[in-house]
């Protein structure tokens, strides 16, 4: 079959490769002049299948409405004349209990084990390098009330099949020696050795020129203009290209299919809302500043998670990666903002704190060179993603991986060329449009 993908983030160029691997013929349509030029460009970098604890949870509105007024709030909302945006918070709001929080983290477990043992699979397959370190992820605090409830989260974990387990701070200094000048401050944590790091944006660039290799088009500059239905199924996409200037280039296109799957990140809610697909997905902003290292021998190498600040910290090669909070407040992504330069300033201040003099964090003026980045995290109201159909014919989503792109991205694309190809991914997961899998397929303890 003829299968149009639009959007060449790590979702929409995973959906690609897995189509070709069914023997498909793809076409992959994206604004920018190449693969993972927005929310996969410079994320966090973990692949944490055992840190997907979805953001609403029994504490999260408390804490919203503290954080409301501080700029460099992990979680900061800002309420815009946006209906879209408040019926997000409603539904958000309506998953900050126990048993939706459950629910939650069961569903993104499955889909990061079943997405983790395709990425394995992948890497051996393309031998594709990108700044891997298999080192796990470790989880510190600073605060001795909330170290008290990792036993909980690590059970919970325990329980979906996931090894997460509780280290004292002397254990945690084994696993990763680097956080000596910090041990002060640091009253514990967990550590789950399966987990990983690495450069999202190299790998998915890596895969998609293995994509055109294999004989997918791909159609860089070219901007999405309509989705074409007639009845009730997609008949065609209208597309143009445009010059490195943002101007049309060239008269529209419009592209005709067997399937269409929208993989445009936080983009895909208002174009899917154009053939009468409304769905739940709201950008959440993330800030994320790639820093020199000065002391490399000094840097991590296992990726961590800071839990004060709610960033994450993963070394890719030279250099190392800092990213975290989520602005939830439209489509803006401008650093130049009093609000965005606060946040990221507490990015270059905590590095600097936790680990000293070991990452140039200098801003211009003094000399050094921060490679500061926001994003805009396609997220749901519970984390979980859409994947699967649509009740539109020949429509097909990928999207709402929130901060779980990289962790979800090489299973999503896998699951949807599966369902697209009639075979049901075998996995507990609910893709979108389907009936649940089996109770058979949910995971064991560990």
């Amino acid at each position: 079959m003829k299968i149009i993908v639009l959007g060449a983030g790590i979702i929409g160029i995973s959906t690609a490769w897995h189509l070709l691997e069914q023997g498909h013929q793809v076409t992959v349509v994206e604004r920018q002049p190449d693969a993972a030029m927005e929310t996969s460009f410079a994320n966090a970098a973990q692949i944490s299948v055992s840190y997907c604890e979805p953001w609403a949870n029994r504490d999260a509105p408390l804490k919203a409405l503290k954080w409301m007024f501080q700029h460099d709030a992990p979680l900061l909302f800002r309420p815009r004349l946006d209906w879209q945006q408040w019926r997000w918070c409603l539904q958000f709001l309506s998953q900050c209990n126990d048993a939706a929080f459950e629910r939650n983290v069961q569903q993104l477990v499955a889909l990061g084990a079943y997405s983790h043992a395709t990425m394995k699979e992948l890497v051996r397959s393309t031998g594709i390098a990108y700044q891997r370190l298999q080192h796990g992820i470790a989880h510190y605090y600073t605060d001795q009330k909330s170290f008290d409830t990792a036993g909980d989260a690590a059970n919970l974990m325990r329980r979906y099949g996931v090894s997460r387990r509780v280290v004292s701070r002397d254990e945690l200094l084994r696993i990763e020696p680097a956080f000596k000048s910090f041990a002060h401050r640091i009253v514990g944590g967990t550590y789950t050795a399966s987990d990983e790091s690495g450069d999202a944006r190299v790998f998915t660039q890596a895969l998609a020129q293995r994509c055109a290799a294999r004989g997918a088009e791909f159609l860089y500059g070219h901007d999405v203009l309509k989705l074409a239905k007639t009845g009730t199924e997609i008949e065609s996409v209208l597309v143009q290209a445009r010059n490195a200037e943002g101007t049309a280039a060239a008269s529209a296109r419009s592209l005709k299919a067997d399937h269409f799957v929208v993989a445009c990140g936080s983009y895909s809610a208002p174009l899917l809302r154009t053939v009468g697909v409304d769905l739940p997905i709201y950008p959440g902003k993330g800030y994320s500043a790639t820093f020199k290292l000065k002391r490399p021998e000094l840097a991590p190498l296992v990726s961590s998670i800071d839990d004060e600040k709610k960033i994450a910290i993963s070394r890719l090669g030279d250099q190392l990666r800092v990213a975290g909070t989520i602005e939830v407040g439209g489509y803006d992504l401008s650093l130049d903002t009093t609000l965005a330069r606060a946040r990221c300033q507490m990015l270059a201040d905590r590095i600097e704190m936790v680990l000293p003099g070991v990452a140039d964090t200098r801003n211009a003026a003094q000399g050094g060179d921060p490679n500061y980045w926001a994003g805009l995290r396609p997220a749901t109201p519970t984390n979980i993603p859409y994947i699967g159909k649509t009740r539109v014919g020949k429509l097909w989503v990928n999207a709402g991986h929130g901060t779980l792109g990289w962790t979800h991205g090489a299973g999503s694309g896998r699951a949807m060329a599966e369902l697209i190809s009639g075979q049901m991914p075998q996995m507990a997961f609910a893709c979108h449009g389907f009936e649940r899998p089996s109770p058979l397929l949910t995971a064991q303890p560990a």
